[in-house]
């Protein structure tokens, strides 16, 4: 594992799921983190978890004065150098069956969080360097029958990662954005949108079940690892797909 040694992060929907695996790869290379999440107890005791090296915020990622708030507790840890925009949420509805509430609801966690967020983050890296990486999805190109909204959420946040990166690179600022796009991940959240599902069926396996789709939340945080990292100094403004060939081959 790359080295994080020495760097502050903060990771936000780190109460569970992809969020809570990535702050302790994070703690496990070095890190100090900053764990947000809109269930402030549930982060707290994640970062409980985690050790003296961890610490926790509530965050309402859609809400600028709580980003605002959450940036404070940030800099009374030190000087930011990464942040992870993870927060998100999953619900179905075809053109024809979602309302207008729900498209609402999912862009304004999903795609106003990571413009908040970025822009946020940025502001607090800007001086020293940094990088920013933002969760997408699959979705984001290929659509998925049953989620129309979730799918143009993701893909705000995919062209959004773009403009935030041309941006750092016109005028010099030493801020990497790049964005991750997973297939499934096997997360609570996931497995709320699939009642029933065997997961030996549905996780992918070079070996065992390479008919599978779902990845693990800990391979999906060894990307967003490797992005965080010094590794990582020349990659900007990439999109980088952890979905088993899926987009590239179909379904």
């Amino acid at each position: 594992m790359t080295t994080l040694q020495g760097k502050l992060a903060m990771v936000t929907g780190a109460g569970g799921g992809l969020g809570r695996e990535i702050a302790a790869q994070f703690v496990a290379a070095g890190a100090r983190v900053l764990l947000t999440d809109i269930d402030g107890e549930r982060v707290a005791a994640a970062a409980r978890e985690l050790g003296p090296a961890a610490a926790a915020c509530t965050l309402d990622v859609a809400d600028e004065s709580s980003w605002d708030a959450a940036m404070a507790a940030a800099a009374a840890l030190g000087e930011l150098d990464i942040l992870v925009n993870n927060a998100g949420i999953l619900l179905p509805g075809s053109i024809e069956d979602a309302t207008l509430a729900q498209w609402r609801q999912l862009m304004r966690v999903n795609a106003d969080s990571v413009f908040i967020g970025c822009q946020r983050g940025l502001r607090a890296m800007k001086s020293r360097g940094g990088a920013i990486v933002n969760i997408a999805s699959i979705s984001s190109w290929m659509p998925v029958d049953g989620y129309a909204a979730y799918g143009a959420s993701k893909a705000s946040v995919a062209a959004l990662t773009r403009s935030v990166a041309l941006h750092c690179r016109k005028r010099g600022i030493a801020v990497r954005v790049n964005s991750v796009h997973p297939d499934g991940i096997w997360t609570p959240m996931m497995q709320a949108s699939a009642p029933g599902v065997d997961a030996a069926r549905l996780l992918f396996d070079a070996k065992a079940n390479r008919g599978g789709r779902a990845c693990t939340p800990d391979k999906v945080a060894q990307v967003v690892h490797f992005l965080a990292s010094d590794a990582a100094s020349h990659v900007s403004g990439t999109e980088i797909r952890v979905d088993n060939a899926i987009l590239g081959y179909g379904l």
